[in-house]
């Protein structure tokens, strides 16, 4: 037997081991299922995960990446709570987009995933209990704030309780993936914006047409072998696509934040942020004045947005993200410190910092 054959059969058994350990530890998440069932608590435990996770990235000595080790486990958990019950997840869709590629980093692909065409779909399903969570896109890197999901936070009473950060990753997809077949491209306005550098040097006189979104243009393409699209890796897969070329956008660091909501509050993990909304009468140092307890605590200010009211004209909703969870003493103190002086103020979750 040549050595090759011999680490292939000790692979086999490291794998059937892994087999059986993974099916030892469902019959243990079915167990847990039966009791939560009888006392009525909830299925779905987001701290829970995220201990695990933890703890395993803490005890890995590798080789095996710590990032491939939490994308595994993403999925082992994510199955293991479909034996459970299924997760319902709405998200902004349709399939295929990123806000659904966010969803599956986050939920894992074993999640019951519901598309909405709108973000107040999302918003309107996670309040009224037909999904326990949504996921909405809330920052571009490049593109700027998605104020329309500012907006909803006015309007609905849900938390946050995530956030993902996903590299966005434009690719130029078609049916034959030969470039010298494409006579049209279908595209959703913003990633043609992002990839205009590399469509006018490679493909210049070819027609750019608007779709609603990166996963239309991906439908389109594969009913017309002479058009292309430009779409994610996983609308690649869904509508059975080559790649002509890979990452083709002009900005190789574009990010997109996603939010996860739901009804509930993330607890504590040691590593959050907290984000908050509030209204303030408009005067001079009225913004500067507001925002002192926060200095005062020594707390990081991680972002702050303003929008207009909407209520009343010249009156503006301010929304602000800052390290630490609302458990945290000076968290909670800094907000209420910051309530007294407010028209108007609305706690939007604590959760952990950066998602995956």
């Amino acid at each position: 037997m040549g050595e090759i054959e011999k680490l292939r059969n000790e692979i086999d058994a490291v794998d059937e081991e892994i087999l059986k350990l993974l099916n030892k530890r469902s019959r243990i998440v079915l167990e847990v299922a039966n009791i939560k069932r009888n006392t009525k608590a909830k299925f779905y435990s987001p701290e829970r995960e995220q201990q695990i996770l933890e703890r395993l990235a803490s005890m890995n000595k590798g080789p095996f990446p710590n990032d491939a080790l939490r994308a595994l486990y993403r999925e082992i958990l994510s199955a293991s709570l479909s034996l459970e019950e299924p997760l319902k997840v709405a998200y902004f869709g349709p399939a295929a987009t990123f806000t659904h590629l966010a969803a599956l980093r986050h939920f894992g692909s074993s999640a019951d995933f519901v598309p909405f065409e709108s973000i107040k779909g999302v918003f309107e399903s996670v309040d009224s209990g037909k999904t326990e969570s949504g996921v909405v896109p809330i920052e571009n890197s490049t593109e700027g704030v998605v104020s329309y999901t500012l907006d909803m936070f006015m309007d609905y009473d849900l938390k946050i309780t995530a956030e993902v950060m996903l590299e966005i990753s434009h690719n130029l997809l078609s049916l034959t993936g030969s470039r010298k077949d494409i006579k049209k491209i279908y595209s959703h306005p913003q990633p043609t914006a992002q990839c205009r550098g590399w469509l006018e040097r490679n493909l210049p006189k070819i027609e750019i047409v608007d779709a609603i979104s990166t996963a239309k243009a991906a439908e389109l393409a594969s009913k017309d072998p002479s058009s292309a699209a430009i779409a994610s890796e996983l609308a690649a897969k869904i509508y059975n696509l080559n790649f002509v070329e890979r990452s083709i956008e002009d900005n190789k660091h574009n990010y997109t934040r996603f939010l996860v909501i739901s009804k509930t509050i993330a607890p504590k993990t040691g590593e959050d942020k907290t984000s908050i909304m509030f209204s303030i009468k408009d005067k001079p140092g009225a913004l500067y004045d507001i925002l002192q307890p926060i200095k005062k605590a020594k707390i990081n200010l991680t972002k702050l947005e303003s929008r207009p009211s909407r209520r009343k004209a010249w009156e503006y909703i301010f929304f602000v993200d800052m390290e630490g969870h609302i458990e945290e003493k000076k968290v909670r103190k800094a907000i209420e410190n910051i309530k007294e002086g407010c028209l108007y103020l609305k706690f939007l979750g604590s959760y952990p910092h950066g998602g995956q």
